[in-house]
């Protein structure tokens, strides 16, 4: 959403250090973990810490090339089309969501390739959100099968709260493992 004022330029500016802000939280928790706490799912099930930042990487770059084109799939929206603001769309979000098989992670993931991975994306996604302009922005979407019509406007705070539910699994997840940090 813009603030009144706001120009484009300054939008996308906040939403990428917001963004940025997120990623480091996270990249800061996972660089913190212990090597075995950052590998071991919950004894409940679902993805251990390193999975979680793998997948946050990997949607992470999805949706840096779909915002610059670099990867096809956003869409042109038809003129006239109704767009619900950023806070109603996110208010939607469910809170468990099943991901795709191409951003699900593998059974395990080193540290080392885990955080290369996570930089890599929030490159490519900050690099993404800098260029985008204000028609690109406007003009299209993306279509989630849960989440409706986004457009790529909103891209960037949809990353952003991504990122920050994933931060909070994350820290679930190892807190739920003895000796979870250093």
């Amino acid at each position: 959403m813009q603030n009144a004022g706001e120009t484009h330029a300054d939008r996308m500016q906040r939403i990428r250090r917001h963004y940025r802000e997120a990623h480091d939280r996270l990249v800061a928790r996972l660089r913190g973990a212990q090597e075995d706490a950052l590998q071991r799912p919950p004894a409940d099930g679902g993805w251990s810490a390193a999975q979680i930042g793998w997948h946050v990487a990997a949607v992470d770059g999805l949706f840096a090339g779909l915002v610059s084109g670099a990867i096809p799939g956003a869409k042109e929206l038809e003129p006239g089309a109704a767009v619900r603001p950023w806070q109603e769309i996110a208010a939607g979000i469910p809170d468990k969501l099943d991901a795709n098989k191409r951003v699900q992670p593998p059974p395990a993931v080193p540290r080392d390739q885990l955080l290369e991975a996570l930089e890599a994306a929030a490159d490519r996604m900050d690099a993404a959100l800098a260029s985008l302009s204000e028609e690109r922005g406007a003009r299209f979407a993306l279509a989630h099968p849960v989440i409706g019509i986004v457009p790529l406007a909103y891209v960037g705070e949809w990353a952003t709260a991504h990122v920050i539910r994933h931060n909070a699994q994350a820290k679930r997840t190892l807190a739920a493992t003895p000796l979870g940090r250093t």
